[in-house]
């Protein structure tokens, strides 16, 4: 192709739904993904529902990915597979290396949708050995519909978010009888309706209880799990150590980008632009999971804010930073508030929360209330407040009032 106007660094839902939107404008759009296929991670998801929001039609992971790149590439979107990026460049210059060596590109308009990774075993200091058998759900997923092998055939979960149920399919599928499912709160993270798939396969939830140690040499065969009625043994042979989502943002780090502390991805205004106006982002990149579907919308959403950019029609970057006022706040995008203008993407904060929380979720600015709802919610589940139109100068914070 010739120089694009816009290249897009991944290849999931929400790249895909943004490159394809942006093709579909008539703009030259070149989507780069180290992997060997377009998709993400519903590439790696053999199971429903994916699709009702894109193709009102319900489809297995593989397929929908397949749909998403095929429709990207008959707008006229070119995907280039095997395609790392090493590092990015003020004003939209992208190195990368692929088959032919390092190189650079040059766009008007870089987006960022590069996703999630899982928090690891280590980084959730889980003692014991370290035997083969723990995998993500992402790792497990792959070894299950990609590579057609059971990994194991009787491990424990660790975790109760969405994913973590999405793992109870990807055993069943695979004939795996997991053990139980490990939760360290009081209650399951994902919707309480989630249960009833894990009683179907008959699998405990194990609430108040974490995981001590993992014991085993080359491979798993047991664990000792921390309940309140004290220390616990099971046979397990694997430990799939499910969620604790993060943005996969390892390309911002050592960049002129700013990162966000709080989520660990890119701060943004509410077209989706960072602090260098040549980048946007969208998708889990900005605040750990969401579902493909949402992910998909928003990055048509802010194809639309990056239409308007290549077209000089963008208000100038600027705005009042946002600070988060209260522990149980996790993480808010956007983090660069400025006035509000018909079409942002980012017209509603996003929240997540890191404990449960009642009460009103406010945003407060020179002492008065810009912005309020009520909440009763625990972490990982979606929480938005919609962003007003008309600011002052002063400080911006985000709280949470437990005592009304």
């Amino acid at each position: 192709m010739t120089e694009p106007e816009v290249i897009v660094i991944g290849s999931g839902p929400a790249g895909l739904g943004a490159a394809t939107a942006l093709a579909q404008a008539g703009r030259r759009v070149l989507v780069l993904e180290r992997e060997t296929q377009a998709g993400g991670i519903p590439r790696h998801c053999g199971h429903y529902p994916f699709g009702m929001r894109e193709f009102q039609r319900l489809l297995r992971g593989p397929d929908y990915a397949a749909r998403l790149t095929d429709a990207a590439r008959a707008a006229g979107v070119t995907i280039r597979t095997r395609t790392t990026v090493t590092s990015l460049q003020p004003g939209g210059v992208v190195e990368i290396t692929d088959d032919a060596g390092p190189s650079a590109l040059t766009a008007k308009v870089v987006l960022m949708a590069t996703g999630v990774r899982e928090t690891s075993r280590a980084a959730r200091l889980i003692g014991g050995e370290k035997p083969g058998g723990v995998l993500s759900t992402g790792a497990l997923q792959g070894m299950v519909y990609l590579n057609r092998q059971r990994p194991f055939r009787q491990p424990v979960i660790l975790g109760s978010e969405l994913v973590a149920f999405s793992a109870l399919l990807t055993c069943r599928h695979a004939g795996i009888r997991p053990l139980a499912m490990i939760e360290p709160a009081s209650r399951i993270t994902t919707r309480t309706s989630a249960r009833w798939l894990a009683a179907a396969m008959r699998v405990p939830i194990l609430l108040h209880s974490d995981i001590a140690a993992i014991h085993g040499r080359t491979r798993v065969d047991g664990v000792t799990l921390a309940t309140p009625a004290g220390q616990r043994d099971l046979p397990a042979d694997g430990v799939i150590v499910s969620g604790g989502f993060r943005p996969d943002a390892a390309l911002l780090v050592g960049s002129h980008l700013q990162i966000d502390a709080a989520s660990g991805g890119p701060v943004i205004d509410r077209w989706g632009r960072l602090s260098d106006p040549a980048y946007f982002a969208c998708g889990n990149l900005l605040r750990g999971v969401e579902t493909a579907g949402w992910c998909w919308s928003e990055g048509r959403r802010v194809a639309q804010a990056i239409l308007a950019a290549l077209q000089d029609h963008l208000p100038e970057p600027g705005g009042v930073r946002l600070s988060l006022a209260h522990p149980a706040l996790r993480l808010a995008v956007p983090q660069v508030v400025g006035a509000g203008a018909s079409g942002s993407p980012y017209d509603r904060l996003q929240v997540r929360l890191s404990r449960p929380a009642k009460g009103q979720l406010r945003l407060m600015q020179d002492g008065r209330i810009l912005a309020a709802t009520r909440i009763d919610s625990r972490p990982e589940r979606r929480l938005s407040l919609l962003l007003p139109h008309k600011l002052g100068h002063g400080p911006l914070t985000l709280t949470i009032d437990e005592k009304t």
